[in-house]
């Protein structure tokens, strides 16, 4: 087996969950060459996109272990899809017309030689090894540490620390730091294990710059603020063709008609006013929690966003 892998230079787009990656995911597809495929490393993925078990959120990669998963990524990248597996797998009408949808993906990425662009925020502690073995161009989202809090209060979504502490690859090489800080936590407190994540991932993140070749890092905050020229950018980077076609679908994406605030029970949403979405943050959390994300972030937080923008 080869010690690298390269099938058209695919996209992988990662970050924390919540910070913007099925969006910059969708606009970056936009461009009719490329392939969307959405989250392997998700624990509840589909297995005819991707026939790999992933046991914990959040995922690492390496040399070590990639026994585990590269052939099935080798798969994917081929656009295999495992038919007989997802057809096993099926327990609802939604499940069977998820496989309609990825099979179509994968069919057109097969035949059309598309370029396969992987949306998957669980990927990002990984994303050396992606960048390494398979040799992908990594994009990563980054949001406000109190945007993403807020988001994880809104949803009521918890973090179990515990899909980290029980990598071992993962706490010897990057986290065995912050071993008592995960263990002790609350696990009622979304505030502080919102907080916690987002300084693990992008602490990493912040130290990968050197490891991770044409390391794109795109800020929710930027994006929303000028989709169309910041898309620009980072498609002008990612060597894609920026159409009339994807323009017009990044600013339908992010018009200022579609709704800028997501209710409760909404998890994604594309068609989201960008720019009113920005400060909402401010509106979710307390003066105190705010407080308490700042100093929880503070080591890595100053690498990507200013006094001014707390």
């Amino acid at each position: 087996m080869s010690s690298t892998f390269s099938v058209n230079n695919p996209i992988l787009v990662t970050g924390s969950h919540r910070s913007g990656t099925t969006w910059v995911g969708k606009m970056l597809s936009a461009n009719e060459d490329v392939a969307y495929i959405s989250e392997p490393l998700n624990v509840l993925h589909r297995p005819g996109i991707f026939r790999a078990p992933v046991k914990y959120w959040y995922t690492y990669i390496n040399k070590e272990n990639e026994h585990e998963y590269f052939p099935a990524f080798q798969e994917l990248l081929n656009f295999q899809y495992h038919l007989w597996l997802e057809i096993k797998s099926l327990r609802s009408v939604k499940d069977f017309l998820r496989m309609g949808r990825d099979f179509k993906i994968f069919y057109n990425g097969s035949t059309h030689g598309q370029r396969a662009l992987i949306k998957d925020p669980f990927a990002v502690f990984s994303s050396a090894w992606f960048a390494k073995k398979i040799n992908c161009q990594v994009v990563v989202t980054i949001r406000h540490p109190a945007g993403f809090t807020s988001s994880l209060k809104r949803l009521g979504w918890h973090f179990d620390f515990g899909n980290l502490l029980n990598q071992p690859l993962l706490m010897r090489d990057h986290l065995e730091k912050d071993k008592d800080a995960m263990q002790s936590i609350d696990k009622n407190d979304i505030v502080t294990q919102g907080a916690l994540l987002w300084k693990l991932i992008y602490r990493f993140v912040h130290l990968s710059g050197n490891l991770i070749p044409n390391l794109n890092i795109v800020r929710h905050e930027d994006l929303s603020r000028d989709p169309v020229t910041e898309y620009q950018k980072l498609y002008e980077k990612l060597n894609l063709d920026f159409t009339e076609k994807v323009k017009d679908t990044i600013l339908n994406s992010s018009s200022s008609e579609n709704p800028n605030k997501l209710s409760k029970n909404k998890t994604h949403s594309v068609n989201l006013d960008s720019r009113a979405n920005l400060d909402n943050w401010k509106k979710i959390l307390t003066p105190e929690e705010i407080t308490k994300i700042r100093t929880i972030t503070e080591d890595v937080s100053p690498h990507f966003y200013s006094d001014d923008e707390w």
